[in-house]
C-alpha cells in the first residue's frame, strides 16, 4: 500500500480542486509534499491546512497575509497570536470597505430622487464639480421634487 493521500483524494475531502492545492504549493502556502512513484502523497495535516486557508480567505486575507499567518512567525508563536497580529490590520482595511460602501448606498439612495432636467443641474454631480473646480459650487441648483422625470445623465 503506497504512504499518503493522493491529490485528488484531498481535493475531494477537502471540497476543492486539485489544481488549487498545486496553487497553493506554488504560492507557498503548502509545503512541498513528497512523492511516491513521481505523484504528490500528503498526510492527513494537509487538510487542517486547507480548512486554515479557507477561513483566512473568508476572513478577506490575501494569499500573502495567508503566507504571513502559515509562515511569517516565530515556531513559539501560537496560531491565535497569529491570527490576532494579521487580523487587526484587515479590521481596520474591512472598516475601510464597509464605509466606503455606506457611502456609495447613500449616494445611490439619494440619486433614486434625482428629477433633474440636465445633467448640469444635478445635485449628484456637484462632489465631482468640487473636486474638479472648487470654485464652481453650484449649491442650490440640483431641482429635486420638480416633478421633471429626466435621468441626471440625459
Amino acid at each position: 500500500m503506497e504512504e499518503g493521500i493522493a491529490i485528488g483524494e484531498v481535493a475531494r475531502m477537502a471540497g476543492i480542486n486539485a489544481s488549487a492545492i498545486r496553487y497553493y504549493e506554488r504560492a507557498g502556502l503548502l509545503a512541498k509534499p513528497e512523492r511516491v512513484n513521481g505523484r504528490r502523497r500528503y498526510g492527513p495535516e494537509v487538510l487542517d491546512l486547507l480548512a486554515a486557508i479557507r477561513v483566512a480567505q473568508r476572513a478577506g486575507f490575501t494569499i500573502a497575509e495567508i503566507r504571513t499567518l502559515m509562515n511569517g512567525f516565530s515556531a513559539e508563536d501560537s496560531p491565535s497570536e497569529r491570527w490576532r497580529s494579521l487580523a487587526r490590520g484587515k479590521l481596520a482595511d474591512v472598516e475601510a470597505l464597509i464605509d466606503q460602501a455606506q457611502a456609495m448606498k447613500r449616494l445611490l439612495e439619494h440619486g433614486l430622487h434625482c428629477e433633474c432636467l440636465g445633467i448640469e443641474d444635478c445635485a449628484l454631480l456637484e462632489e465631482g464639480r468640487q473636486y474638479a473646480a472648487p470654485a464652481l459650487s453650484l449649491r442650490g441648483r440640483h431641482r429635486w421634487g420638480s416633478g421633471a422625470r429626466i435621468s441626471p445623465f440625459s
